[in-house]
């Protein structure tokens, strides 16, 4: 199960496990986001591919408009798998 919680300060907090039962419910969240915003992993537990394509999409939709995405507190295991895809070389991940 993922919970979502957006902050009014940006900060988009993701907790529990991020696959493809939970897509539609986080693309909405994720589609809300008009503002350059911080995805704050630490309490994420997995993200299937499908986690990875909502964040890569909205990554790319705040950059063409303008705005920042930047991913924070990833836990090793997760950081990896962005490793693996590239997305660390092409993110804003701290």
């Amino acid at each position: 199960m993922l919970d979502i919680q957006v902050g009014e300060e940006g900060t988009v907090r993701l907790v529990g496990r991020f696959d493809a039962s939970q897509a539609d419910k986080a693309e909405a969240v994720f589609r809300s986001i008009r503002q350059s915003a911080i995805a704050d992993f630490a309490e994420l537990d997995y993200i299937s591919s499908a986690g990875i394509a909502i964040i890569v999409e909205t990554y790319k939709r705040l950059l063409d408009a303008g705005h920042t995405f930047k991913l924070v507190n990833l836990n090793p295991r997760i950081r990896t798998v962005f490793g693996y895809a590239g997305l660390d070389k092409v993110m804003q991940i701290d």
